[in-house]
């Protein structure tokens, strides 16, 4: 995990490395946060472990496993752990009791556990063992690692992904707007392994009417093909459009997997007989509320809010992932509803002002009234940068 937040400190090699694994049990864990460790001794890697699902051990009691299935004592060594351990009887025994006993005498904290519905903090109880506890080592990688959980734990809603890929000049399409990829192949793979994450794929109107997708996942996390894994369940299909297609129409969400699709539309448009004849065939389709109080050019639009929230109440749908376009990605970021941006950004440039922009629908006079997101994570993907951004709150 490549970040601008990475130091030289002594610590910070070994952290860096818990939180890549942690980032194997996304998507896996919800509702609880995804969490990784390591023992280190002597400037070695000894061990390792991440929490792998909801219900299983969690990140630092797989470590502890695999220090004993090598022979490593983990009373030799330095634990580092991305999240403060659990000091709390859950689905699991306490991960401080697991700590003490395997006899560890250093603890390395990325950052503290923000759940204030647990009794007792897993540091403080470690110290009071006589366990030298560091708190705050890449504090703020860390403390990204869990924006998912603290969404869950402050908010009804699912934790939002907005994924885009556009050219040096910003922009998603050329101005005639044919489906035609942006970044390249190994970009377009690492969508697969995002849609892996989610339960909910989302786009626009344009998009679906334009690009005909089918917003399947056809590679798992791990990069291999969906066929080996087993009661791997496909993300529903989420469109947005204020004009409803034909039941029987040939695009390929409502042609392979109508009962897997809903649309949010207009209130007036719910109630048509279009949307009656969706229904019979299974697919859902929910009337949102018009939002008041649109900027100047970009309309009112519809209320996202409580859609999100019934996503995660009806289908428990923890996390979704929108894939835009430009429009609705503008929508959601000025409705707070954009948790972590994902750009890939190819080495190409359109040069055409007309061509479809990352974020597109309103007509703003000044550098005041922009959306603001700091870089979270910076990566290579091909020939592609992927940027992971988070919005400034």
């Amino acid at each position: 995990m490549p970040t601008c937040l990475e130091t030289t400190g002594p610590h910070d090699r070994f952290m860096l490395r818990a939180a890549r694994l942690a980032l194997r049990g996304r998507g896996l864990t919800a509702p609880n946060p995804c969490v990784g460790a390591v023992l280190a001794k002597d400037g070695e890697i000894k061990a390792e472990g991440w929490h792998k699902a909801c219900g299983g051990p969690h990140a630092e009691v797989e470590c502890l496993a695999d220090a004993r299935q090598k022979g490593v004592e983990p009373a030799a060594c330095t634990l580092y752990v991305t999240l403060e351990p659990c000091n709390h009887q859950g689905k699991t025994p306490p991960c401080t009791k697991a700590i003490l006993d395997a006899g560890v005498r250093r603890v390395v904290i990325g950052c503290a556990d923000p759940n204030t519905h647990v009794a007792g903090g897993g540091a403080e109880v470690l110290r009071a063992a006589g366990v030298e506890v560091i708190l705050g080592v890449q504090e703020a990688l860390c403390q990204d690692l869990i924006d998912e959980f603290r969404i869950w734990q402050t908010t009804e809603r699912p934790y939002s992904i907005l994924k885009l890929a556009g050219t040096l000049d910003g922009k998603i399409a050329a101005r005639g707007g044919r489906p035609q990829a942006v970044s390249g192949p190994e970009s377009q793979a690492d969508v697969h392994k995002l849609r892996a994450q989610v339960q909910a794929v989302i786009v626009g109107g344009n998009t679906f009417y334009g690009d005909n997708p089918q917003l399947t996942c056809r590679l798992a996390e791990d990069g291999t093909p969906l066929d080996s894994k087993a009661g791997f369940c496909q993300p529903m299909a989420v469109v947005v459009t204020s004009t409803l297609p034909k039941a029987y129409s040939t695009f390929n969400l409502l042609r392979q997997r109508p009962e897997q699709v809903l649309f949010w539309t207009s209130e007036y448009s719910a109630k048509t007989p279009l949307a009656e004849e969706l229904r019979e065939r299974g697919t859902l389709i929910w009337g949102l509320p018009e939002r008041s109080g649109g900027r100047q050019g970009g309309g009112e639009g519809l209320n996202f809010a409580e859609a999100f929230a019934r996503l995660r109440r009806d289908f428990g749908c923890y996390r979704t992932l929108c894939e835009g376009g430009g429009q609705l990605a503008l929508s959601l970021a000025r409705q707070e509803l954009v948790d972590e941006f994902v750009l890939y950004l190819a080495p190409r440039v359109l040069g055409d002002a007309e061509g479809k922009s990352l974020f597109a629908g309103e007509s703003v006079q000044s550098m005041d009234d922009t959306l603001n997101f700091r870089l979270a994570v910076a990566d290579s993907c091909g020939d592609d940068l992927k940027l992971t951004y988070k919005p400034r709150r």
